[in-house]
C-alpha cells in the first residue's frame, strides 16, 4: 500500500477564514466539551495518582491512540528533522510549559482564580497573532469581543474568585505564563499547514514529543512503581482523559487551527468554563445560578463580536422601480 507523500511547503495554501462558519463553530463547541470534561476525569484520577503521572499517562495513551488512527487511515508519517523539531516545539509550548506552570500555580491559588487567569489566553493570542501573523490582524471589534468574553468568564466563575489577587503573586504569574505559552503555541502551530502535515499526524507528533519530554521527569519525581495500584474508576478516567479529552480534542484543535487560525481557535478558552458548568449541571446535578446565565450571555456576545458577521452593516436594499 502506498502512502500519500507530505506536500511541499510551497504547494500548500496557508489561507484561513477570518469568520468561522457552522462547521468551525461546531468543532469549537465540541472541543470545549471535550476539554471541559477533562476536569471531571482529572478530579477522579487525582484520588489515586500524582499530577505528573496523570499528565504522562494522558499524553502517552493519547499518542498510542493517535498513531493507531494514523496507521489505520494510511496517513504519511513524517521523517524529516524540521517536522519532528516542530513537533517537539509544539509539545513544549502546548503541553510541557503550560501544564507545568499551571499545575505548580494551582498548588497555591484557588482553581477559580486559576481559571480566570487561564482565560486570558485569547487576549494574549490576539496580540501575538497580530504581531506575528499577517492574516490575523487585530480589529477594534475583535478586541472588544475578546474583552467582553473575558468579563463573561469572570462573572460566570464568580467575582469572589478575584479576591485572591495579590496573594501568591508568583503562582499567579505562573498561571499567566501558562496562558501565554498556549497563545504562542496557537501561533506556532500555524506552521504545520505550511509544512503540509495532516492534523491527525500533527496531534500524534505533539503528544509523542510531550511524552518523551515528561516521562523521565515523572519517573524521577513520582516513582510510579512505588504507588498503590489505582482503582478501576481511576483507570477508566485516565483512558477517557487520554482518548476523548486529548486524542480526539487535539485532532479538532489542529483542524480548527488550519481552517480558522490561532485567534479563533483559542476562543475555546472562553467556552471551556461554560461546558464544565453545564456538564456539572447535567451529570452531577449541580445548580445553575443567574450569574452563570449572565456570564454565558456575555461570552456569547463576545464571540459574536469576534466573529463579526452580526455587526456588519447590511447594504441598502435596491430601490424598487416604479411603472
Amino acid at each position: 500500500m502506498t502512502h500519500p507523500q507530505i506536500s511541499q511547503p510551497d504547494q500548500v495554501s496557508t489561507a484561513i477564514s477570518q469568520s468561522m462558519g457552522f462547521v468551525e463553530w461546531a468543532m469549537l463547541l465540541t472541543l470545549s466539551v471535550l476539554w471541559g470534561g477533562s476536569f471531571f476525569f482529572i478530579g477522579v484520577a487525582v484520588a489515586d495518582l500524582p499530577t505528573l503521572t496523570i499528565v504522562v499517562l494522558r499524553v502517552g495513551l493519547a499518542a498510542l491512540a493517535l498513531w493507531a488512527i494514523v496507521l489505520l487511515l494510511g496517513r504519511a508519517v513524517p521523517k524529516g528533522r524540521a517536522v519532528w523539531g516542530a513537533f517537539f516545539g509544539m509539545g513544549v509550548l502546548n503541553n510541557v510549559v503550560p501544564f507545568g506552570l499551571i499545575v505548580w500555580g494551582q498548588q497555591t491559588i484557588a482553581s477559580g482564580l486559576a481559571s480566570i487567569l487561564n482565560a486570558t489566553t485569547p487576549l494574549f493570542t490576539v496580540v501575538i497573532a497580530a504581531l506575528l501573523l499577517a492574516d490575523e490582524r487585530a480589529s477594534p471589534l475583535k478586541l472588544v469581543g475578546v474583552t467582553v468574553g473575558f468579563l463573561g468568564v469572570i462573572v460566570m466563575i464568580g467575582l469572589d474568585a478575584l479576591s485572591g489577587l495579590g496573594a501568591g503573586v508568583f503562582a499567579q504569574v505562573a498561571v499567566l505564563g501558562g496562558a501565554l505559552s498556549y497563545a504562542f503555541a496557537g501561533v506556532y502551530g500555524r506552521r504545520f499547514k505550511r509544512l503540509g502535515v495532516d492534523p491527525i499526524v500533527t496531534a500524534a507528533g505533539q503528544v509523542t514529543a510531550s511524552t518523551l519530554i515528561l516521562a523521565p521527569a515523572a519517573l524521577m519525581v513520582d516513582r510510579p512503581w512505588m504507588l498503590t495500584a489505582p482503582s478501576g474508576a481511576t483507570w477508566a478516567s485516565i483512558v477517557a482523559l487520554a482518548v476523548l479529552s486529548t486524542a480526539c480534542a487535539y485532532i479538532l484543535y489542529f483542524q480548527i487551527l488550519q481552517r480558522a487560525g490561532a485567534t479563533n481557535l483559542l476562543l475555546v478558552t472562553f467556552l471551556i468554563p461554560v461546558s464544565a458548568i453545564l456538564l456539572g449541571a447535567l451529570v452531577l446535578g449541580e445548580r445553575l445560578g443567574w450569574v452563570h446565565a449572565l456570564g454565558m450571555a456575555l461570552i456569547g456576545l463576545g464571540l459574536a463580536a469576534i466573529d463579526g458577521r452580526l455587526f456588519k452593516r447590511r447594504p441598502p436594499a435596491p430601490a424598487r422601480r416604479t411603472a
